[in-house]
Formats: structure tokens, C-alpha cells, sequence
């Protein structure tokens, strides 16, 4: 099988494999696309939670991004967690020497078990400077409260701040509705010329570690395949959706969701 696109991940890894660069990358070869990455910090976790956080050299995140994209050129972006001003503005610069149009940003900020990965300084300016450098921003309910300055308990309050997210520079905002106590899951896409709401079944488990890296992932994979916004967030749901539904049940904590879903497998192993 030859891939159908060549996707570039700039976000920290995961020690446990459920979420982050790990989490990245298993997605985009699930869904058929060439993964490739650049390192913002290597985090020691797992289900249960954080343990500590080593960043990368800015300048190294600039090489690796410029590095790699010289040789063999993206058709498409996700960015995740950017921990620091330093990273983000290194991260920008490199941004605008490759020039990529299709570039996703997934507003890392708390992990799934509560820990910060991110200081107030990087939330400022991600919300300041980045946000209007990206064609998608996709943040949950607690990322989408820190960047609008508002507190989200419905739809309604939902579309209220993508609506100030589109006001600070964003072209399009998909506010995943995860963490609303609902029976229904609602996604939320945004931009100035209309609004679509994806329903889907909430599923009950607790396993459900690095669901919003998945997302942007694979909503990114479709997206430099050369489908449109709508069916590529579609899709990218719908992903997500069967890969939380196997239920895998690893580890202690908040465990990690099957990214293998997507993919079925003929042959039989002796």
C-alpha cells in the first residue's frame, strides 16, 4: 500500500503511546498517510498521569521542522503541545519558511488526568500570535474556556466562543464537546459563513487518553488527502468514535483508545 499524502506532526510524545506524537502517528498510518515529526518535549506518563517533562531546544524543534519538510514536503500540519513562548515563536518562524496552508492546531493544555502542560505566558500568546496562522483550531471545552475567557456549559455557550476565538484571528474553530454531561456527544464547527453540529453516541468508559490528539490527526490526514473541512471533521469523528468504542481497558489510569480500528487485517499469522 503507497501512502496517499505525507503529513507533518509537530507535538511532545507520550511514554505510554496513547496520546501525543505517538498517538499522532499511529493515527496518520491508520488512515493510509506518511507520518513525520518534529519533537517538541518528551513527557513521562502513563494512564494514571504525568510524571515529569523534558523540553526540547527550540532551535532543535526549528530544525527538525525545516530539516525534514526541505527533503520531503508536507501536504499538511498538526501542531500539539507547544509548552513555552520560545517553542511557539520557533515553531512560527519555521512555519512561515515552509509555507503549508493546511496547518491544524490542537491547543494542548491540560492532560487527560489533570496535569498543566503549558505555562500562561505560551496560552497568551497562542492565543495572540498562532491562532490566526492556522486554517483549524480544535480545542475541548477546558481549552476553548482558557482561550475565549469564558465558561462553557452548553452548546450555546459552545458557538459563544468559537465565535471569540473566530474574533482573535481563527478561520475555522471545532470545539469538541466531550466534557459536556450529556447523553449525546456534540462536535462544533465553526467559521464566519456557517456553523455545523455533529452528533454522535457518548460513549461510557474511561479510557478515552489522547482522543483529542486522534481527532486533529486524523482530521489533518484527510484534510491533505484533498477533502473539504466539513467531511474531513466527519470523518476524523467517526474515527475517533470506533477507536473509543473497542475499548481497549490498558493500564490503571485513563487508558488509551485503539487507533488499529480503522485497519483490517486479511492475511492470517501463523
Amino acid at each position: 500500500m503507497k501512502p496517499n499524502s505525507k503529513v507533518l506532526i509537530i507535538a511532545g510524545s507520550d511514554s505510554s503511546g496513547g496520546a501525543g506524537i505517538q498517538a499522532d502517528i499511529k493515527t496518520v498510518t491508520a488512515l493510509g498517510s506518511y507520518a513525520m515529526t518534529a519533537i517538541t518535549a518528551c513527557t513521562i506518563q502513563n494512564t494514571t498521569g504525568v510524571r515529569s517533562i523534558v523540553p526540547i531546544d527550540p532551535k532543535e524543534i526549528s530544525n527538525q521542522i525545516e530539516f525534514t519538510s526541505k527533503d520531503i514536503k508536507p501536504d499538511a500540519i498538526k501542531i500539539g503541545m507547544l509548552h513555552s513562548t520560545s517553542v511557539i515563536k520557533a515553531v512560527i518562524s519555521s512555519l512561515k519558511k515552509i509555507k503549508i496552508s493546511k496547518i491544524i492546531l490542537d491547543p494542548v493544555m491540560i492532560a487527560k488526568g489533570g496535569a498543566k502542560l503549558i505555562n500562561n505566558r505560551a496560552i497568551k500568546m497562542i492565543r495572540e500570535s498562532l491562532i490566526s496562522k492556522v486554517f483549524l483550531i480544535t480545542p475541548n471545552i477546558p481549552e476553548a474556556e482558557i482561550l475565549a475567557d469564558t465558561k462553557i456549559n452548553n452548546k450555546e455557550d459552545m458557538i459563544y466562543s468559537a465565535n471569540k476565538l473566530l474574533k482573535l484571528g481563527a478561520k475555522n474553530v471545532l470545539i469538541k464537546g466531550g466534557h459536556l454531561n450529556s447523553k449525546i456527544m456534540y462536535d462544533i464547527l465553526l467559521n464566519k459563513k456557517e456553523i455545523t453540529i455533529f452528533k454522535s453516541k457518548k460513549y461510557k468508559t474511561k479510557n478515552t487518553h489522547g482522543t483529542g490528539c486522534t481527532l486533529s490527526s486524523a482530521i489533518t490526514t484527510y484534510l491533505s488527502c484533498g477533502k473539504v473541512l466539513k467531511k474531513s471533521c466527519e470523518l476524523g469523528i467517526k474515527y475517533v468514535n470506533q477507536a473509543i468504542g473497542s475499548n481497549l481497558n490498558y493500564g490503571k489510569g485513563q487508558g488509551p483508545i485503539n487507533h488499529l480500528s480503522s485497519i483490517k487485517i486479511d492475511k492470517k499469522f501463523i
